[in-house]
């Protein structure tokens, strides 16, 4: 009897070894099980090269909590796109597409800050009042923790007037002219109008034109900045939770907006994306320097320097 070279048992097994496993469309577990594994491995695949966003962590996303959204009935349907499941009533956000949005968001913040542009950072929730304050001061860039006061940005001529003012009555106190001609009471009520003026204004005194972007942690609560932004057509960069509508925002990244560790990790990456764009616009005028002193010679503009000089001997013949 003639035996077949292929045991039909083995064969079988060797059919549901080879069947499809779940894909990156799939989303990632929320779990944290085998599934992230191919999460990562098409992640690492379609990142760009060259990119900033090179050390975006799929799993420290995770492990923030930034794929946990809001209870299913407070959801917002365009936000559809970013979600993928939901568990116990709770929407959990696609972890796939918040790190292809950091990556979007950092590319197009190394490039704003290269330009030498500004990015005004509002985060005026209890959550995000020392991450966006800590972040602003080490890349030295505009924030805004407190209240949002209507017209920051469109207003110019009012805010522009009590900053100047502000930055008036500062220097005032500091070379001691208060202090001489005013007496100890109206020099402290003068110490009290500056820091109510730091209050609101501190953290955008030093903001020296229209920015060229906004990063924003909740657009829900600064609906007002993103308002501004858009009438003023600056480049919104954002967190958007499940609640919220991205359509306004030029760069959304889905994630949740709450979680003081999510809100950190993604403000991290955009500091790590401005600090590589300052260094780019530190180097291009040492590059021009360099350039400018050692210019090239011979080649064609040494033979056409020396042809330019003999027309003039030959007039002198």
């Amino acid at each position: 009897m003639a035996t077949t070279d292929v045991d039909p048992v083995e064969n079988g097994a060797t059919k549901k070894a080879t069947q499809k496993k779940p894909t990156v469309s799939d989303g990632v577990d929320p779990e944290g099980n085998a599934r992230s594994e191919s999460v990562s491995t098409k992640n690492k695949k379609s990142a760009p090269t060259n990119n900033v966003s090179d050390g975006v962590d799929i799993k420290k996303l995770m492990e923030s909590g930034a794929h946990f959204g809001h209870k299913t009935s407070r959801w917002h349907p365009k936000m559809a796109p970013y979600i993928h499941s939901k568990r116990g009533g709770t929407h959990i956000i696609d972890l796939t597409e918040t790190v292809e949005a950091i990556e979007d968001a950092m590319k197009f913040m190394e490039n704003t800050a290269a330009h030498g542009k500004q990015v005004l950072m509002v985060g005026t929730k209890r959550q995000a009042y020392d991450v966006i304050k800590d972040a602003a001061k080490q890349t030295a860039m505009p924030y805004v923790v407190e209240r949002w006061i209507g017209g920051m940005l469109t207003n110019k001529s009012t805010i522009g007037a009590r900053i100047k003012h502000l930055k008036d009555l500062e220097k005032r106190m500091e070379n001691g002219q208060l202090e001489a001609k005013y007496n100890k009471l109206e020099v402290q009520r003068f110490q009290e109008d500056i820091d109510e003026m730091n209050h609101n204004y501190g953290g955008i005194k030093d903001m020296t034109a229209k920015p060229g972007a906004m990063f924003v942690i909740d657009i829900n609560e600064d609906a007002n900045a993103v308002r501004e932004a858009r009438r003023l057509n600056i480049p919104v960069v954002a967190l958007v939770d499940t609640n919220t509508d991205p359509t306004d925002i030029d760069h959304p990244i889905p994630c949740n907006d709450d979680a003081i560790k999510a809100i950190k990790l993604v403000t991290d990456y955009m500091v790590a994306a401005i600090e590589k764009g300052k260094a780019k616009a530190k180097a291009a005028p040492a590059k021009k320097e360099d350039a400018g002193k050692n210019p090239p010679t011979g080649g064609s503009n040494g033979a056409s320097a020396s042809a330019a000089k003999k027309p003039a001997q030959a007039k002198t013949d």
